[in-house]
């Protein structure tokens, strides 16, 4: 795979009033976000404000009550869009690891590439290695699940969604199941990723990562945004008293 490249400032991702309900329950209320290609877009805010809902909804995980989603001129809240096909090019990674327990770490990574992709074993095989490799995994390649860490889990499922050469990688809560000693290898990875110009779309309570590594800093409370803006104006110069008291309360 050759390194990731900024081309341009095109939007990969562009969401137009996205609605969301559960039941009777509103939980994403009109939603406006575009995210261009290379740019890194950390989501923040509190527990229940839709961040992981929108997250979800970008790859229809979640299927949108209301509104549109396109992904690079595709767009895929259409019903005559094949969404597998997009899903190709977006990679995810979860709380939870989601590794298979009874194959290494090199098949994990391999697996979907065979199987969505039809690449010949011994190319999956090749990409897995240059994958783990890039997250820091050489040499736990024939490791199972079992005998990884959390963190070290969490970089192998980050290798499995790169194998697939995605387009945007989406991030929820990515170290938030890991113990805190654990969390520093997995964000080095994803800055790791930033730096070489992966788009990227991050929910995170990481709030050193949000500031330092993001390009945008976007604030959701009560399924809408509130504000957006550069990190240093969001975190230091925030307009909206809603993002002042948050902010405030986790500094």
């Amino acid at each position: 795979m050759s390194d990731y490249n900024k081309a341009g400032d095109k939007a990969v991702v562009r969401i137009l009033n996205l609605h969301k309900y559960f039941g009777s329950l509103e939980v994403l209320k009109g939603v406006d976000l575009e995210v261009s290609r290379g740019e890194v877009v950390t989501i923040l805010g509190p527990s229940g404000s839709g961040k992981s809902t929108l997250l979800r909804c970008i790859n229809l995980l979640e299927k949108p009550t209301g509104g549109e989603i396109w992904f690079e001129d595709t767009c895929i809240t259409d019903p005559k869009t094949n969404i597998n096909e997009v899903r190709e090019h977006v990679g995810m990674v979860f709380q939870s690891f989601n590794l298979f327990p009874h194959l290494s770490a090199k098949k994990n990574v391999m697996l979907a590439q065979k199987k969505v992709l039809k690449r010949s074993n011994e190319e999956a095989e090749r990409i897995a290695l240059e994958q783990l490799a890039k997250v820091g995994l050489s040499d736990r390649a024939e490791y199972m699940p079992s005998q990884l860490s959390g963190g070290q889990q969490q970089r192998v499922a980050i290798a499995r969604a790169l194998a697939m050469d995605p387009h945007v990688m989406l991030f929820d809560e990515a170290t938030s199941a890991l113990d805190p000693e654990l969390v520093r290898g997995v964000l080095d990875v994803m800055r790791q990723l930033a730096e070489g110009g992966m788009t990227m779309i991050v929910v995170t309570h990481e709030m050193g990562f949000a500031r330092d590594v993001a390009d945008r800093a976007v604030f959701m409370d009560e399924g809408v945004i509130v504000e957006q803006g550069l990190p240093e104006v969001v975190f230091d110069n925030p307009r909206h008293p809603r993002t002042r008291d948050f902010l405030g309360h986790i500094s």
